[in-house]
């Protein structure tokens, strides 16, 4: 059988919960050591995992869900490959407009740069929406002003589980990740995206 493989801090944390829930996140923070921020991706794990729940204004404690056993496994054994999307793709000289349009019509919240295969930039709906208020002519200014670059773009691979993804999505504060493949020149290529609509997706699916 599969089973998730929990950090130390991951398992650090489940006790300091099952030993004083319900707590909340600052006083496990202030156990350990650490910031509440620099918890927020493996409390965020844990809960998607079924592990432990929190009350607003109560705190954290440990789950009683049934078969939280059974999702674990699940969830460990779900590859990117087998949930990720088609890419959208526009050049470094698309307008921030068409960009805008293409956001749109695709019905998606993050596009990829790209020259020649290879991934040069993404831009999210923030990039669009700061330019958008910057009261220029959007037609004019190229996606390649306002992209994050490499190599600064968070990404995974086909091979990552989706709790891999899902780390990187909450830890990173972005709403998709790019799935890339290395290309010979050692450059990489997005040949699908991730995002929490993905993996949402496959939770509500496993937990019914």
């Amino acid at each position: 059988m599969i089973f998730i493989k929990l950090s130390d801090r991951q398992n650090t944390i489940i006790d300091i919960i099952d030993k004083n829930q319900p707590i909340t996140g600052e006083a496990i923070a202030e156990k350990i050591g650490l910031t509440r921020a620099t918890l927020r991706p493996d409390l965020a794990v844990l809960s998607m995992c079924g592990l432990i729940d929190a009350k607003p204004k109560v705190g954290y404690y440990i789950s009683n869900k049934k078969n939280n056993k059974d999702i674990i496994e699940k969830l460990s054994a779900v590859k990117v490959s087998e949930i990720k999307s088609l890419p959208v793709n526009v050049t470094e000289n698309t307008s921030v407009y068409d960009a805008i349009v293409t956001l749109f019509l695709e019905n998606v919240g993050t596009l990829f740069v790209v020259e020649d295969e290879a991934l040069k930039g993404v831009i999210s709906r923030k990039d669009l929406l700061q330019a958008a208020m910057g009261g220029k002519d959007l037609t004019a200014i190229p996606v390649g002003v306002i992209m994050t670059r490499m190599p600064k773009i968070i990404y995974c691979s086909e091979n990552d589980s989706i709790i891999e993804a899902a780390e990187k999505i909450i830890e990173n504060e972005v709403d998709c990740l790019p799935v890339v493949i290395n290309l010979p020149s050692g450059k990489i290529k997005a040949i699908g995206r991730i995002s929490k609509t993905n993996i949402t997706k496959v939770l509500l699916e496993i937990s019914r």
